[in-house]
């Protein structure tokens, strides 16, 4: 077996994680290398998820009963876990939604209806960038549309890059908002935060971080990056599904309007108007996903036992180790960055002309789980040229033999294909 210096204990940390003991197609132990899609979770995930459910379930926060308070007690100190862990300011900055998606959405929104001077208009700019996901695209597609603001966006360098040669241009006295990927979910590039956020706060813009592949796999504090809002999910970091965070200034959550509307988020209601609640509650109409903020929870305390330096150098190990080996693979390309440095754990490429999705069909038939496809950033597919991807990423439990597994699984498909 490969032998790496600076790595985890992988073998322990495994341990924790009962999917990865599964085995499929014949008894083939399962290599999985989906996790910018999603993450395996950890029993203390699932433990804390069935606990919740067996012994504390009922709704928040105005149940004078037991349970009442038990789950409320739950659900509030989940998000004192997560302020801790990304080191916001203060608890109440931290709002929960279901995904980063809504997240993001809940920022172009209350942009949308804000009064100035935040309001976003026909005679404002919103700037995006051409790398983002179709999460961090399309809403302020939908907010352009609706208002006449003016999209527009920075483009990609032949190496998978942000092009900010002309970010004086792009970034202008009439831009409102800068939102952008902190990570790159397909060239897993990082992005030069400071120069783009410097730029926007000398013309007074917003700026919105979507750091769904970097709070799973770095230190994330809020404070040092100096943005407005920072959106995550919650099932690329351990935790379950149907859970996201939205992290933003107090201030500006007092300023801006509600996204949703309904119980929970009102002070007062009248049958004439209605008064809202402090955030975060102010965002959080209704039944919040009360179990999986649990389950969050849980996985911010999992992944702070670790330590997210040490899981972020693991990940350097692995993915300078796989780049290594997979440019060793004749006729594959890697798409973004060819250099483990400023990259993260994701790796995307084509195999000559051997279509991403028969690639990942021949893999998953040895038990190599890689994800396909334009992985939901279209626009970065449509500038290098490419119909998809095959992408493979890692993680905290991710091993040298599992990139041995890949490079091997990948002249198999060379073989196949001739």
């Amino acid at each position: 077996m490969t032998q790496l210096p600076g790595l985890l204990d992988t073998e322990a940390i495994r341990k924790d994680f009962p999917l990865l003991d599964r085995q499929v197609h014949d008894g083939r132990k399962i290599v999985y290398l989906d996790n910018a899609a999603t993450s395996q979770k950890p029993r203390q995930v699932l433990d804390a998820l069935n606990a919740y459910y067996e012994r504390h379930n009922a709704n928040v926060h105005r149940g004078v009963h037991v349970l009442a308070e038990e789950a409320t007690a739950l659900y509030e100190g989940a998000r004192d876990k997560v302020a801790a862990f990304i080191n916001a300011p203060s608890r109440d900055e931290v709002i929960f939604t279901k995904n980063a998606s809504e997240s993001l959405n809940l920022v172009a929104n209350m942009l949308g209806w804000a009064d100035e001077p935040y309001r976003v208009d026909r005679e404002t700019e919103i700037v995006i960038t051409e790398m983002e996901h179709h999460s961090n695209i399309v809403p302020w597609q939908l907010l352009a549309q609706r208002t006449g603001a003016q999209l527009k966006w920075f483009g990609l360098t032949d190496d998978g890059r942000l092009d900010l040669s002309n970010i004086e241009e792009v970034i202008t006295e009439r831009t409102k908002i800068v939102s952008f990927t902190l990570v790159s979910n397909l060239l897993g590039t990082f992005n030069p935060v400071e120069t783009i956020i410097r730029r926007a706060q000398e013309v007074g813009a917003l700026v919105c971080i979507d750091a769904s592949q970097a709070a799973p796999h770095m230190v994330l504090d809020v404070q040092a990056l100096q943005a407005d809002f920072v959106a995550f999910t919650g099932h690329k970091m351990c935790g379950p599904t149907g859970i996201g965070v939205l992290w933003g200034r107090q201030e500006l959550l007092e300023d801006l309007p509600p996204f949703l509307g309904g119980g929970e988020m009102i002070e007062t209601v009248s049958m004439h108007s209605s008064t809202y609640a402090p955030a975060p509650h102010k965002f959080e109409a209704g039944t919040p996903p009360i179990a999986q903020a649990v389950g969050l929870g849980a996985a911010v305390d999992y992944l702070a036992s670790i330590g997210m330096d040490k899981i972020a150098a693991h990940e350097h190990v692995i993915t300078e180790y796989a780049v290594k080996r997979l440019l060793e693979v004749p006729d594959l390309r890697i798409i973004g960055p060819s250099s483990a440095e400023d990259r993260g754990a994701t790796i995307s490429f084509t195999l000559g002309d051997i279509h991403p999705h028969d690639v990942g069909q021949v893999l998953d038939e040895q038990g190599i789980a890689v994800r396909v496809g334009h992985h939901c950033a279209r626009p970065v597919c449509l500038r290098y040229g490419i119909p998809a991807t095959t992408r493979a990423s890692f993680y905290l439990y991710s091993t040298p033999a599992e990139v041995d597994a890949l490079v091997e699984g990948l002249e198999h498909v060379r073989n196949f294909f001739g």
